[in-house]
């Protein structure tokens, strides 16, 4: 049944991401191509692939060309988020709508997680990057469609609509962070996991309440939960910062650049600042 309702899901997501992409790539691109486009652009947004033909345009350019389209970048943003968040979680919602105290505590932890990891990144980027000086000549509604792509794709989705390199370095240090952590389980996205992620949280409150038992969603978790969380973290963080500054001392780079480089390869996003 699960790999039925798999193979449905990502066929007929795939399909009306490629027709809504296709006919805004047409404007451009003419018929056969601009579906072309959109098929593959649909492919690799909902796999979080974040491969891309923009070097058409531009050499590297990625959707900058489309940053002012508010349609391309709504959809490649749906088709992340839906990739990103788990088959498991689709079928909740599929099967129990609106109920959410049916939901799994897995599917409840995925989608408040994703929720926060949106939300808190796009308004910093919204009120803190894009309030830069170097940012004056974009629109209000230019900014907040910017920001709010910039704190999705990091995902592992791998698409950019600004060229990163011009973020300043606590916000390209915020990004790091977004592709260590990366999508859900059972998702066709890379990263820790936001799992992961949430499981040390509430380890951590745990702690700060002097509670013995950890508990998310009135349910307990397992030590070995967050033994197998603090792991991944462990893992994580050593290869990406001796990833990292391997190559800033092999190539004599800056730290933050190359730890950025890195923390895309880990976490199989594909954003780059162009060294």
């Amino acid at each position: 049944k699960l790999p039925g309702f798999i193979i449905k899901a990502t066929l007929r997501i795939e399909l009306i991401g490629a027709v809504l992409l296709g006919i805004c790539f047409i404007r451009d691109m003419g018929f056969f191509d601009g579906m072309r486009y959109g098929i593959f652009h649909s492919v690799s947004a909902f796999c979080n692939a974040g491969f891309d033909l923009m070097g058409v345009n531009a050499q590297y350019s990625s959707l900058t060309s489309y940053a002012r389209h508010p349609l391309v970048n709504l959809i490649i943003m749906a088709l992340i988020i839906t990739g990103g968040i788990g088959f498991l979680t689709w079928e909740d919602i599929t099967t129990n709508r609106h109920h959410l105290h049916a939901y799994r505590m897995q599917s409840k932890v995925i989608l408040s997680t994703t929720f926060i990891l949106i939300l808190l990144p796009a308004l910093f980027f919204y009120f803190c990057e894009f309030s830069r000086a170097e940012w004056a000549h974009l629109p209000l509604g230019e900014r907040a469609l910017a920001a709010l792509f910039q704190s999705v794709t990091p995902r592992t989705a791998g698409f950019n609509t600004v060229n990163l390199a011009e973020f300043s370095e606590t916000s390209q240090f915020l990004i790091i962070i977004l592709m260590l952590v990366g999508g859900s389980p059972g998702s066709t996205a890379g990263g820790m996991k936001t799992t992961t992620l949430a499981v040390l949280f509430f380890s951590a409150m745990s702690v700060f309440r002097r509670r013995e038992t950890i508990r998310c969603f009135g349910r307990r978790i397992e030590l070995d939960t967050v033994r197998n969380a603090s792991a991944i973290l462990v893992l994580y963080i050593i290869l990406f910062l001796a990833g990292g500054l391997a190559i800033s001392w092999i190539e004599d780079l800056p730290a933050l650049t190359c730890l950025f480089e890195s923390a895309s390869a880990i976490g199989t996003v594909g954003l780059t600042l162009g060294i």
